[in-house]
Parts: C-alpha cells; sequence; structure tokens
C-alpha cells in the first residue's frame, strides 16, 4: 500500500519502460511508493520496467495505470506540474525546496506530474494543477532524462520532508481540501452550463477558454465545502431567480 502522506508520482504519457522502472527505483531510495502511469505507450506491466526497478516494484512501489490524467489525479487534492518552462500560465512557480515546503505542508493527499520522454506536457495537464515546479537546468541543455527529473524531486523530499527531513507539514487549513476529482467535476459543471448559454466563441477557441478559466480558479486551493457551495450557484444561475430555493424545498 502507498505511502498516505509521501506525494504521488505521476508519469504522464512515459514512454520507456526502462525509465518507468528507473523511476521506481529512485522512488523506493527516497520513501515514495505511489506510482501513478498515465497511458503509457509501450503498456503495463513492462518487463524492461522490472529490469530496471532493481526490485523497488515487488518491494513497496505501487505502480497503477490510467487512461486519462483526471482518473489519475483522483484522490488528491494538491498537484505539482514539472516543466521547463513556465508558459505564461499564472501559477506559482516553484523550485525544489519550496515545492516540497508546499507539498508537506498540505493537508491532503498531493501528486507531482512529470510530462513523457518526447514532448513534456500538454498545457491541458499542466491547468489541472496548482503550481509549477523548475529546476535551475542549464538553458543551453535543458534536457533532462524522464528518470532524473523524478530523482531530483525525490532527494530533495527524502531531504526536506520523508526520510530524517528537516520538516513536516501540518493542517493549518479552515475546512478539509477538495478532491481534485471533485473540483474536476466542478470545472466541467460549470464549463457545461457556460457552453449552454453560448459563452465559447468562437468554438476553435474554446480549449484555450478552458484553461484559462480552469488555471484561474484552480489557485483558490478549494475546500469541500467551497466546492459545494459554488456548484450550488451554478445551479442557482441556471434555474433562475427563486428557482433554486423552491427546488431545494421540494
Amino acid at each position: 500500500m502507498a505511502d498516505r502522506r509521501s506525494p504521488a508520482i505521476l508519469l504522464h504519457s512515459p514512454q520507456l519502460g526502462e525509465n518507468i522502472g528507473a523511476t521506481a527505483r529512485v522512488m523506493l531510495n527516497f520513501g515514495l511508493t505511489d506510482l501513478r502511469l498515465i497511458a503509457p505507450r509501450d503498456g503495463w506491466p513492462n518487463p524492461a520496467a522490472d529490469t530496471m526497478s532493481a526490485g523497488a516494484l515487488e518491494q513497496g512501489v505501487e505502480a497503477r495505470v490510467f487512461d486519462t490524467l483526471e482518473a489519475a489525479l483522483a484522490g488528491l487534492s494538491f498537484a505539482v506540474a514539472t516543466t521547463a518552462r513556465p508558459r505564461g500560465i499564472e501559477k506559482p512557480v516553484m523550485d525544489t525546496l519550496q515545492a516540497v515546503e508546499a507539498l508537506a505542508a498540505h493537508p491532503g493527499r498531493c501528486g507531482v506530474l512529470f510530462g513523457g520522454e518526447k514532448s513534456g506536457l500538454p498545457n491541458e495537464a499542466v491547468a489541472l494543477c496548482d503550481a509549477i515546479l523548475t529546476y535551475p537546468v542549464n538553458p543551453g541543455f535543458a534536457s533532462l532524462n524522464l528518470a532524473q527529473a523524478v530523482g531530483i524531486f525525490c532527494h530533495q523530499w527524502g531531504a526536506g520532508a520523508g526520510l530524517g527531513g528537516r520538516f513536516a507539514g501540518k493542517n493549518e487549513g479552515v475546512g478539509a481540501p477538495a478532491s481534485r476529482e471533485d473540483v474536476i467535476g466542478m470545472f466541467e459543471h460549470f464549463e457545461a452550463e457556460l457552453d449552454r448559454a453560448g459563452y465559447f466563441y468562437p468554438p476553435e477557441k474554446t480549449p484555450v477558454i478552458t484553461n484559462n478559466l480552469r488555471n484561474a480558479l484552480i489557485r483558490a486551493q478549494w475546500t469541500e465545502q467551497e466546492v459545494r457551495t459554488f456548484r450550488g450557484a451554478i445551479k442557482a444561475l441556471t434555474l433562475g431567480r427563486g428557482k433554486a430555493r423552491v427546488k431545494r424545498e421540494e
């Protein structure tokens, strides 16, 4: 069973089984065990991953496969996207120490998302995360192997919040953090009503507008109660003045 305090490591469309295995190996080195694979190119299980894991996949790392990022984010309430480019998206940009501090301080389950070997993370994946993690790499040669990138984060986690770490998070929140699936459900509810109202025009701009809305809303760090309240507000607006109260009373 994965450690419920350590963050999950999510690999978005990984290609090589060797990189998945090496990722599992370095995760277990620093006490992380929750590995989530989103649409691995070569399928799963993968013999090449077993070899490169040096036994980590049998000795504690739990690897699970998901068809979509939304499904892989289930159960998490805070996620960090690793990317070499800020992309012009209005999100906090952190180094490894800042990311570990934020993850350790968050009261809910967290995850760190890494892109595939070929092209990294798509913008729509970054839009579903709360912050961006970048490394101070050489701008003239910024290419990192996937498992190496995971290893840099895992080392900082082990030093800062994991095995013998210097600090650990405390639940300072005013309410239980909303799970990522609840936040995504709220987004989809909101976007569906906006679509019904004809907001997405012209249609070809829908993905960009959707990402902009999600990037803006996700910065609020929603609690469970806030999600319920906001969805109630959406419902009231779509039903019309006075009708939402009547419907609740029926």
